[in-house]
Formats: structure tokens, C-alpha cells, sequence
């Protein structure tokens, strides 16, 4: 099994293998048997452990651990979950208007990978009523060789008439930027394994600056 990436959603064979950060959580306690993790972004010397999240219905409810590789049972990625959008949500949750964001976006050709993260995505994998009427839309795209701005032109010319507000990040050799920041030129923050970084290029660690400098 490839080793999962950043917010891919993830199944282990036993809750016990998990390596806390900090004391388990009340709230995390019994429902670790049947909650997907989140994969999220760290570093990790020994090469053989994921970053992971646990979500609890409330946004307050989150915590950090790692889990061994081999612990990992199946793997749900955000892009898996675009085809699960009619077949996988209740009748409440598809009038959700993230979901209807959602389904008018699934229904266009977009030229690169893309998939839904955050609480949406969350709620397809698991059937949880995790968004709400007011919750953002969350997608990733995929881009793993340097891009045009006009190429996302499309893209942006659909998001006003979505019913939701929409956050996009795009997913480089680096890391996670916001497509929007990108967008606006200069400098922009991505999110890497090792902490953010700033920089003039996504796509090339050469031109990589400390946050901060």
C-alpha cells in the first residue's frame, strides 16, 4: 500500500497501535474503533509512521498521534470521495448546500485531479452530519508540475454562482498552497511536512524562505 498523503482519510487494524501526542481524549475514546484518521502534514525521522488526526463532531474536538504504516487497513483519498457523492450521503445531507456546490462542480471537466477534503469530504467517507447549512466547501487539486493562472480561469469564473463559499488548495511537489494566494502573485505561504514556508514558486524548493524572513 502507498504510503498515504495529506488528507487522505485512513482505517487501521487496531486503535491500540496509535502513538498519542498528548493524553486520548475522552471524546476520542470510543469511537476510535470505527472513525477514519485524517492524514496531516509532519515529518517523521523513522520514515515508517503517519501523521494522523482524530475529528470529533465538534470543530473543538481534534487531536494529533502518529500510527505505524503497517497498521493501516484501507485508505480513502479525497478524489475517491468525488465518486462516492451520489451514492454515499443522505437525503439531508445531498440538500446541504455544500453538497450541491459539490455536485455542480463534479459535473463539469476540469483538466487536473482534484478531490473534496474538511468537513464534506469527512462526511462522505463516514455517513456523520458534520457539515452544516454554513460550513465552506473544501477541495484539493492536485498539480504536480508548475501551472498557468489562466488555467484555473474556468474554475474561478464557476465559483460565484456556487451556493457556498469554496476553499481550494492546490497540492504541490512542496506542499499545500490556497489557489487563491497563488493566484494574487508574490510571495505565498505553503504548508510542507516541515512547517510553512514562503516562497515565489510552489513548485521549486529552491526559492523557499523561512515564514517570517
Amino acid at each position: 500500500m502507498p504510503m498515504p498523503r495529506p488528507h487522505d482519510l485512513l482505517w487501521i487494524d487496531n486503535p491500540q497501535r496509535l502513538i498519542w501526542r498528548q493524553a486520548v481524549p475522552a471524546w476520542a475514546a470510543a469511537g476510535l474503533a470505527a472513525l477514519p484518521l485524517v492524514v496531516r502534514r509532519d515529518s517523521d525521522p523513522s520514515g515508517d509512521r503517519v501523521p494522523v488526526g482524530l475529528r470529533g463532531a465538534l470543530r473543538s474536538q481534534r487531536a494529533a498521534a502518529w500510527v505505524p504504516a503497517d497498521a493501516v487497513t484501507r485508505v480513502v483519498t479525497p478524489e475517491m470521495l468525488i465518486e462516492r457523492l451520489l451514492s454515499a450521503a443522505t437525503p439531508d445531507a445531498q440538500a446541504l448546500p455544500v453538497m450541491r456546490a459539490l455536485r455542480l462542480l463534479a459535473a463539469k471537466h476540469w483538466p487536473w485531479p482534484w478531490g473534496v477534503t474538511g468537513s464534506c469530504g469527512y462526511m462522505l467517507a463516514t455517513g456523520l452530519p458534520v457539515s452544516r447549512p454554513d460550513s465552506d466547501l473544501d477541495l484539493l487539486i492536485r498539480c504536480p508540475h508548475p501551472a498557468a493562472h489562466g488555467d484555473f480561469t474556468p474554475l474561478l469564473n464557476l465559483l460565484p454562482s456556487l451556493p457556498c463559499r469554496t476553499d481550494i488548495q492546490l497540492e504541490t511537489p512542496q506542499g499545500g498552497c490556497a489557489l487563491t494566494e497563488w493566484l494574487r502573485g508574490g510571495r505565498v505561504m505553503v504548508k510542507t511536512a516541515r512547517g510553512p514556508i514562503l516562497t515565489d514558486n510552489p513548485w521549486d524548493s529552491g526559492h523557499a524562505h523561512p515564514t517570517g524572513t
